[in-house]
């Protein structure tokens, strides 16, 4: 029991790191702008770019990044040596906690970003070389369409494909089962959170990077975000 409340420590803190609203910090300090109330209304780098200036939504991008990265790589050794059986598990438990805290940070009453660039910083430490994968994807379908929403979903699809296949054939064996079901979870989220934008895709109406949305459907857009 003892050992298992110590290994819940670093998860619930790395939760409470990811939490942390990078876009709507830097918007308010910024330029005294309410993230929440221009644009998407999402806390996201993508939003922040569209409203405030595309140098800021880099800086809450890399910022994302950075809080998904550190708690996953760092906090596991604060209870457990490297070399621990286990440990594995709870550095995908930390990455876990953390982009969920920035899609459902608890300081926003659970309403946050979509978690794609906090998942970056995730997977750089998790799967190094299916990270680069995805950012290649990313980048390549982002030059080709420049549609962040499309970019965002196609980059996780093949992160959870190509996890699998250097998994494969025994993607749950005891040591990387976790692994395994990390990149099918956070895909899965990553492409739920982007349901509306999915919708608006299907329909044509999904606008492409540095075009305006529809004015009237700002408030209920929800464009794809960091």
């Amino acid at each position: 029991m003892n050992s298992l409340l110590l290994a819940l420590v670093p998860v619930l803190a790395a939760y409470a790191i990811g939490s942390i609203p990078f876009g709507l910090l830097v918007a308010r300090l910024a330029k005294g702008v309410d993230i929440r109330t221009v644009g998407s209304g999402n806390i996201g780098a993508t939003n922040v770019a569209r409203s405030i200036g595309k140098s800021w939504g880099i800086l809450v991008l890399v910022l994302d990044a950075i809080k998904g990265l550190v708690p996953t790589l760092l906090f596991p050794l604060l209870t457990m040596p490297p070399g621990e059986p286990g440990i594995k598990h709870i550095h995908v438990l930390c990455g876990l906690a953390t982009i969920l805290g920035h899609m459902f940070p608890c300081w926003l009453r659970f309403r946050g970003g979509k978690g794609v660039a906090t998942a970056l910083g995730v997977v750089v430490v998790l799967v190094p070389f299916a990270s680069l994968v995805a950012t290649g994807v990313f980048a390549l379908t982002f030059v080709i369409w420049r549609i962040v929403s499309l970019s965002s979903m196609l980059a996780a699809v093949s992160f959870a494909a190509f996890t699998m296949w250097k998994l494969w054939p025994t993607p749950f064996a005891p040591y990387t089962w976790s692994t395994a079901v990390f990149s099918l979870v956070i895909p899965l989220l990553i492409i739920l959170r982007h349901r509306t934008n999915l919708t608006r895709l299907l329909k044509g109406e999904e606008p492409r990077f540095g075009q305006k949305p529809n004015p009237s459907k700002s408030e209920t857009d929800d464009s794809a975000e960091s």
